[in-house]
């Protein structure tokens, strides 16, 4: 696959830079293009950073670090059997327990909800770090949701770190996650206190809580480029949701997946 020439591989990250010295130079380097590539598109293009995730796998399948990227990239496609494997091969190499929560979540794409809460009741949750165990809280709360224990699920998120003030990266997912559970054991007042809640933390966007308040709200959005507003819009100089004047909105479907699947 094409690589555009600006790409070296020095944007790679330290440790798997070090990781990689283990190969030819000239090895090393296509494989640190490839991941490269692999981190760049992996959001906006998941498909496409799957293929480079490929490639890296065939050069050096023997590297950790080239089998977790390939894990996530499998990931990012819904490929979970395949992103288990990954995932599975880092482990054993590496001999860590970072990878531990989204094993358990891809057990859930599988459909094996049972098996992802085993593993959050197993001794590696407890090796985990923080972030790593509001993770694995995530992942539980959501294979509770996907047997239709919803009530367990929304205590499964009552934790310290869902009480604390504090705002870390991942405070926005877990109110975002409890918020959600609270509105579909519908607990509207509640939920819409918590959506609030994830949105004073989510300075970087990473959930559409903004967007479930303003459902809440009952805010409609309306597609500002649809032709079918263009008489309403002479009518009213703009596109008006309610009492509000919009310019369009948009609901992001991953953040959905981030309140359902952990």
């Amino acid at each position: 696959m094409p690589i555009p020439p600006e790409v070296t591989g020095e944007e790679i990250d330290p440790d798997v830079r070090q990781e990689l010295m283990s190969l030819p130079k000239g090895l090393a380097e296509d494989v640190s293009r490839n991941l490269v590539m692999v981190a760049q598109l992996i959001d906006e293009d998941p498909e496409k950073a799957y293929g480079y995730s490929r490639v890296a796998l065939r050069l050096a399948s023997r590297v950790a670090a080239v089998r977790e990227a390939a894990g996530f990239a499998a990931y990012a496609t819904q490929k979970y059997s395949e992103a288990l494997a990954e995932f599975r091969a880092a482990r054993r190499m590496s001999g860590g327990v970072e990878l531990w929560p989204v094993m358990a979540d891809c057990e859930r794409g599988l459909g094996r909800p049972e098996r992802a809460l085993a593993m959050a009741g197993e001794p590696e949750v407890q090796k985990l770090d923080k972030a790593g165990q509001v993770e694995m809280r995530l992942v539980a709360a959501g294979a509770r949701r996907d047997m239709g224990q919803l009530d367990a699920a929304i205590v499964t998120l009552q934790s310290p770190e869902l009480a604390s003030g504090a705002v870390h990266p991942w405070t926005a997912r877990l109110r975002y996650a409890y918020a959600d559970a609270l509105l579909a054991a519908g607990r509207e007042q509640e939920a819409r206190e918590w959506f609030g809640k994830a949105l004073e933390a989510d300075k970087d966007g990473a959930t559409d809580a903004s967007d479930r308040l303003a459902e809440l709200d009952g805010v409609e959005f309306v597609d500002a480029f649809d032709d079918s507003d263009e008489d309403s819009e002479e009518e009213t100089g703009g596109i008006v949701a309610g009492d509000v004047e919009l310019d369009g909105g948009r609901r992001d479907d991953r953040a959905d997946r981030d309140g359902d699947k952990g």
